[in-house]
């Protein structure tokens, strides 16, 4: 299994970037997609998520800013983030929780980080 994001770079305070991940592989059901992020001598911290049911969480200081959207069909959990601050600056991290059968238990996979940087 593998989750593969895309998208981050570097922007001015109030510009725009999209964050895509893809899971890829031997997958049997997926419940959770979402984004983490975690900055220098932070802890990870989760920035949008959301699960099978179509349940949705926010980060409380990103509500109004960010929106994840998801596409069951094609395993893709985009996040839109707009509006962008320097305290956003950090590494994100696509997360799924996922079954790899119809017997393993649910377990946590991350994708490779993507660099977000925002400069005032």
């Amino acid at each position: 299994v593998q989750l593969q994001a895309s998208g981050g770079g570097s922007v001015h305070t109030g510009g725009s970037l999209t964050l895509s991940c893809t899971a890829s592989g031997s997958i049997f059901m997926i419940n959770t997609l979402g984004w983490f992020r975690q900055a220098p001598g932070k802890v990870r911290e989760l920035v949008a998520g959301t699960n099978s049911e179509g349940t949705i969480n926010y980060l409380d200081s990103v509500k109004g800013r960010f929106t994840i959207s998801r596409d069951n069909a094609k395993r893709t959990v985009t996040l839109q983030m707009n509006n962008l601050k320097p305290e956003d600056t950090a590494v994100y991290y696509c997360n799924s929780a996922l079954r790899t059968t119809a017997w393993s238990n649910w377990k946590d996979y991350w994708g490779q980080g993507t660099q977000v940087t925002v400069s005032s």
